[in-house]
C-alpha cells in the first residue's frame, strides 16, 4: 500500500499448495498439451490441404490458404511465446516479437489471398456471397485480424502512435483481442466442416475427429494468454 499499511490479500503463484509430485505432473501435462497443439495445428493444415486437392479449381485454393494462415501461422505465432514448449525458448523477447510479427504478416497475406480465391470462385459459379455462417464468421475474422495487426503496429511504434504512456495497457488489449481473433478463427474453421464440400469429402468418425481437432489448440492458446496477462488469483488471509 502507498500508506505503508500491510495488505490483507496476497497474490498466489501458480502451483502453490501443490506437492512436488503434483507440481511436476502439472508442468508435464502443460508441456504435453503445448506439444499436442503444435502437432494439431500442423496436422490440420496438412489434412485440409490434401482434402482440397489444390489446383483442381479456384475454390480448392481457398481452404489451403486459409488453413495455412490460421491453423498454422497464427497458431505458431502465438505459441512461440509459450513458457512450456517453444522452439525459440532460448531466444530473446525481441527476437520472438519479430518472429511473431512475421507470422502474423503471413496470416494477413494468406488470409486475403484465400478470400480472393473464394470471391473469384463465387463469381465464376454465380453463387451468392455471405449466405452462410461460415462466410460471415470468416469475413469477421479477417476484419478483426486487420484491426489486431493495426494494434500491433501501435505496440511496435508506440512513440509514433502517441500511446507510449499506456504501453502496458495496450499490451493487455492486444493479447485479449488476439485471443478473440483466434477464437473467431477457430469458430470459422469449425463452421466450415458443416459446408456441403466438407461433408461430401469427410464422413462418419473421421468427421467427428476433425471437428474436435481445432478446439484443442484454441484451449491451449486461451490458457497461455490468460495465464500470461490476467492478474493472479487473490487469496484472502
Amino acid at each position: 500500500w502507498a500508506s505503508g499499511m500491510p495488505s490483507d490479500v496476497e497474490y498466489s503463484p501458480v502451483g502453490e499448495g501443490l506437492g512436488m509430485r503434483e507440481y511436476w505432473l502439472y508442468v508435464w501435462l502443460r508441456r504435453a498439451a503445448a506439444i499436442a497443439a503444435h502437432v494439431t495445428g500442423l496436422g490440420l493444415t496438412i489434412i485440409i490441404g490434401l482434402m482440397s486437392r489444390p489446383g483442381t479449381s479456384l475454390f480448392s485454393w481457398h481452404p489451403v490458404f486459409m488453413s495455412v494462415a490460421y491453423c498454422l501461422c497464427m497458431t505458431e505465432g502465438i505459441l512461440l511465446f509459450s513458457a512450456e514448449v517453444s522452439p525459440f525458448c532460448c531466444k530473446s523477447r525481441k527476437f520472438k516479437v519479430r518472429l511473431h510479427w512475421f507470422c502474423q504478416a503471413l496470416v494477413l497475406i494468406f488470409g486475403i489471398t484465400g478470400l480472393c480465391f473464394m470471391i473469384a470462385s463465387k463469381n465464376l459459379s454465380e453463387h451468392a456471397h455471405l449466405v452462410t455462417w461460415h462466410s460471415l464468421f470468416g469475413v469477421g475474422t479477417l476484419v478483426a485480424t486487420v484491426v489486431q495487426a493495426a494494434c500491433g503496429v501501435c505496440l511496435m511504434f508506440p512513440k509514433l502512435s502517441g500511446l507510449s504512456s499506456s504501453l502496458s495497457r495496450l499490451k493487455l488489449y492486444h493479447a485479449t483481442c488476439g485471443l478473440v481473433v483466434y477464437l473467431l478463427a477457430t469458430m470459422t474453421v469449425v463452421l466450415s466442416m458443416f459446408s456441403d464440400w466438407f461433408q461430401a469429402t469427410v464422413k462418419g468418425a473421421a468427421w467427428w475427429a476433425l471437428f474436435v481437432l481445432p478446439l484443442f489448440p484454441a484451449l491451449v492458446v486461451m490458457n497461455q494468454i490468460t495465464n500470461s496477462y490476467l492478474p493472479r488469483k487473490k487469496v484472502t488471509c
